[in-house]
């Protein structure tokens, strides 16, 4: 199977060949790939592509995952129930 064919990130649509590019243009650790090519942010925020590139960087990269930086996650600091945007505009009567 080609690189191109392999996608690493469903939300951001990254592929294999993506992230190997990026590694041999210079963005070597975790925190510089995912900025880079947006892995993670997605609306599953990375539960399936971070394990899956941290393993390809360590691999592309002959160290281990510990070695290339791991990520974490950052949640919004105060999350906002969805329902207020359902909401209508009280003020305006709507």
């Amino acid at each position: 199977m080609n690189d191109k064919d392999i996608i690493i990130c469903r939300c951001e649509d990254v592929t294999l060949a993506d992230i190997k590019e990026a590694i041999k243009e210079g963005y070597t650790d975790m925190e510089s790939l995912k900025r880079h090519l947006q892995i993670g942010t997605g609306p599953c925020q990375g539960k399936t592509c971070i394990p899956l590139t941290e393993k390809i960087l360590a691999r592309e990269l002959k160290k281990s995952v510990e070695d290339v930086g791991i990520v974490t996650a950052r949640p919004p600091e105060s999350p906002i129930p969805f329902g207020i945007f359902l909401k209508g505009d009280k003020k305006n009567g709507k």
